[in-house]
């Protein structure tokens, strides 16, 4: 029924829906019951060390022996600057105070690079692909999965980042809408600067580029998933229409913010990680946002606020928590993982049967 079989070839899947790596969200069992229904899981482990990143794979492999996806964050060194650590420190110090948490610890950054120790991690692994933000790692890094029959993956969120993808060899790029929950993709242009909405970005990178596109951002259902066929994409990457499934490792109270939101909620902010990235308003991003621009860069700032986060989560409060969400967040659903799956492949159908109806009785 899918319009395109290009993506479903390259991957080995039966279904173009790629469940986004979502770190502290995409757990294996999320991974591998998308991947058992026929779509890609995918593992967020931007934030692991090696020995977890290894229990991480080898659960998923426990769980499904079809393909998944394995994401890193690719970042630059962030700079080192005292005076905007210590201005940040000083603003965490009340809520810090209000959670009974103590002193705020110094910063440090925390995530995990894609090295030599990660790369053979992978390897070893052999998962179908491998994807990352933020940009790419080096050529030698690119050629060492290749070699190893393991897809690349790429974010886009201009044409000019895709270009760059497919020169340095990426096989399939996501691009990335402005509508996106989570973090923003940017990386060569300014973080802080204006974003491409996804109906007018992916025809351009479709257009601009000669390997699969895969549309992401505010895509929630069936409808979606053949408007982002209609712009000429191979597959879509859903993210916040995953987090309420039952296998997604959100806290209770995230799910439940979702599953209560409306459309017009969420809000691009950096006050939790130092980089832009679309939550739903709460109270902790009422009171930052004044000081948004004087914190320290991603992920610096992720180290004050995590604290922060576990100890909200622990009294049920969305005070505190970083409620990652897209603009699709009006429509999600609480099912497992597999039953959305199916969902979306029904909802795809139908969208696509009904559009044909109308165009035949026009």
């Amino acid at each position: 029924m899918w319009p395109s079989s290009t993506l479903l070839e390259l991957l080995h899947i039966e279904h173009p829906i790629v469940q986004a790596p979502m770190p502290g969200a995409s757990s294996p069992l999320l991974a591998a019951a998308v991947s058992n229904a026929g779509g890609l899981g995918s593992l967020g482990c931007g934030f692991l060390s090696v020995s977890e990143l290894r229990a991480e794979l080898e659960a998923t492999q426990r769980a499904t022996n079809r393909p998944f996806n394995v994401n890193f964050v690719m970042y630059e060194t962030p700079r080192s600057n005292r005076k905007r650590v210590q201005h940040a420190r000083d603003l965490m110090a009340p809520h810090y105070a209000r959670l009974q948490l103590g002193n705020v610890p110094h910063a440090i950054a925390k995530a995990r690079v894609f090295d030599a120790e990660a790369l053979a991690v992978v390897i070893a692994a052999h998962p179908r692909v491998v994807s990352f933000q933020f940009g790419l790692p080096g050529a030698a890094f690119i050629a060492a999965l290749k070699d190893h029959g393991i897809a690349v993956m790429g974010m886009a969120t201009s044409v000019r980042e895709a270009l760059d993808q497919e020169r340095r060899g990426a096989d399939v790029i996501v691009a990335q809408g402005w509508e996106a929950g989570g973090h923003r993709g940017t990386y060569l242009s300014s973080i802080d600067g204006g974003g491409i909405g996804t109906l007018a970005l992916v025809p351009q990178v479709v257009d601009a580029v000669n390997v699969p596109v895969i549309a992401a951002g505010g895509i929630a259902d069936g409808r979606g998933i053949l408007a982002a066929f209609a712009l000429g994409a191979s597959g879509v990457q859903l993210g916040t229409a995953f987090m309420t499934c039952d296998e997604a490792g959100v806290p209770t109270v995230h799910k439940q913010a979702l599953l209560d939101a409306a459309d017009d909620e969420t809000r691009l902010t950096k006050t939790f990680s130092g980089r832009p990235a679309r939550v739903l308003v709460n109270k902790y991003i009422e009171e930052m946002t004044l000081h948004e621009h004087a914190l320290p860069d991603f992920p610096i700032m992720n180290m004050l606020t995590e604290p922060l986060q576990r100890a909200s989560v622990a009294r049920g409060s969305r005070d505190f928590v970083a409620l990652w969400a897209g603009q699709g967040v009006g429509m999600s659903r609480a099912m497992p993982a597999a039953q959305l799956v199916g969902t979306l492949v029904d909802e795809a159908a139908l969208a696509l049967s009904r559009f044909r109806s109308r165009t035949a009785n026009s």
